[in-house]
Parts: C-alpha cells; structure tokens; sequence
C-alpha cells in the first residue's frame, strides 16, 4: 500500500502522527470501449455545443447551471477560495459509537503511526475502545474541508470519512403511512424464518460471481492469443510530515485547558497552549521507561 496523506491526529494537545492509506478497493474488472473491427480504443473529443468546435483542456473552465442561468467559474474565480491544506486530523468530540449512523459513512483509511508515535497511536485507540466512544474529526484531503469519524478497527485507528448532514436525505414513502397492523401470528413465523438463516457473519464466504466469471472469460480469452496492449497509469507517490509529542504532558495540559485551569507548567510554556516538541518529550519518556 502507498501512503496517500501525512500528518496528525490531534486531541487536546496530544499529537500523533500518522500516514493515511485507503482502506478499501474495488475488485471489478475494468472495461473500455474499442472499435469491434480492429480493438482500437475509443477517444472522445470536447466539443461545444454552440458553434460545434473542438475545445482543448487550456479553454475549458467550470460553470454552474441553475435550469436558467449558467456560472462560469475561472482558474482564477476558483483559486481565489480559501484552499484546505491543514496537515492534522482534529478531534472535535468523542460521542457514543451507536450514535454515528452507519449510511453517513464514506470512503474509509487506515491510520499508521510512525515509530516515535505507536505508543500515543496505542492510547488513543484504548481510550475510544474502553469508553465505547467514536472521535468527530475535521480533516483536509485534496484540499477540501471533510468530515470524519475515528474508530477502532482490530488493532488499527481507522478514519471513516463522514457526509456533511445536507447530503443525507429524508425517506419518505407513502406506502409506510398506513402499511396495516402485524399480528403475532405474522410476527412469530417471521422469527422462525430469521432463526432458520442465524449464523456468524464471515465476509469470505461471499463471492462476487459476476467479476469471478468475467475473469475466466477474459483469461480463456488470454489463452487464445485474443489480446491487445494496454496503458497502466503511474501510482501516486508519498507525502511527508509528522512530529511526536511528550504524552504525558501533553495529556495533562490538556485536561487543564478544558477545565480552564492553569498550572505552573502551562504558565511557564507560553501560556499552556503550544504542542509540546519531539526534543522535550524522549529524555523524561526513557527516565520512566514508558517509551
């Protein structure tokens, strides 16, 4: 797996670097379209749709379309918005787990700590384990603003991406206004059919069979010399970044701050607000053997 973000997982003062990898991928089989005489790849142009001239990329811009009025949005229009480039993945609060619908759940990644950071990654990930709790977080991903939940995953910290509350729609449906009373009887049999089907979910007993057969066919194709050569795209590289914490400290100033408390530390660290470095943290960590 390749590394597709950098940064930190921020909760109070307490900083965790990590690397973020998708967690998922599809298993389809890709298709394109070809020319059925020869295999040729289909191309498609741009054209407009006004005078009928083929457009190149450079004189493409973006537009917005209400039904009656068309926004076109320049490079410049769109480079003027405030671009979302923050490296840390900010805790916003902890909330009971059975409260995060699972329809709001998107794309989902794994966290990986560096080696400096496992054993603040490991703490964070008891603390959500032990008080059965999910992190809110803010994120930046390709310059956008995102929301999240963190959970627990196994042994790993696991960034769920979330929909905004505006893109979860209402279900409504008449059918469901007057659906008519169940009776016992109903209910009751309905039960024994569940109870025929119970059995531990193994998500390796599943095969998607369609994308098993098309496999066959194109390897049977294979076989037979029925084959043309095809482009593969360069993989994305890595991003860098990430510093470690003094843990211990930086838990207590967190506590401190959220019962708007000061202690002599905090006074004495620029008013108890800055992250504590990488340099303070290792000494005192190999003193106490906690490291």
């Amino acid at each position: 797996m390749r590394a597709i973000w950098s940064g930190a997982v921020a909760f109070g003062l307490v900083n965790v670097p990590v690397k973020l990898y998708s967690a998922t991928e599809s298993h389809d089989v890709p298709l394109h379209q070809v020319h059925d005489a020869d295999g040729g790849r289909i191309r498609y142009e741009r054209h407009c749709e006004k005078d009928g001239k083929k457009i190149p990329y450079e004189h493409i811009v973006r537009a917005y379309d209400d039904g009656t009025h068309t926004v076109v949005l320049t490079d410049d229009d769109l480079k003027s918005l405030p671009a979302e480039r923050s490296r840390e993945i900010e805790v916003v609060e902890f909330v009971p787990s059975e409260q995060v619908d699972p329809i709001r759940f998107g794309s989902t990644y794994f966290l990986e700590p560096s080696d400096k950071s496992a054993k603040a990654y490991v703490l964070l990930r008891e603390a959500l384990e032990s008080t059965e709790r999910t992190a809110i977080v803010k994120f930046a991903l390709r310059q956008r603003t995102r929301l999240g939940a963190l959970r627990v995953h196994g042994d790993t910290l696991v960034l769920q991406g979330l929909l905004w509350d505006d893109e979860v729609r209402e279900a409504s449906f008449p059918a469901l206004e007057n659906p008519g009373d169940v009776t016992k009887k109903e209910l009751d049999l309905a039960k024994v059919v569940v109870e025929s089907l119970e059995g531990d979910f193994d998500p390796s007993a599943y095969v998607d069979e369609y994308q098993a057969q098309l496999r066959q066919l194109i390897e049977d194709k294979l076989e037979r010399g029925d084959a043309v050569a095809s482009e593969r795209p360069e993989p994305e590289g890595e991003e860098g970044g990430g510093e470690v914490l003094d843990l211990m400290e930086a838990l207590r100033r967190s506590v401190a701050k959220k019962r708007g408390a000061a202690d002599d530390g905090e006074k004495k660290s620029a008013g108890g607000r800055k992250k504590v470095s990488a340099s303070s943290a290792e000494k005192p960590a190999r003193k106490r053997k906690t490291s």
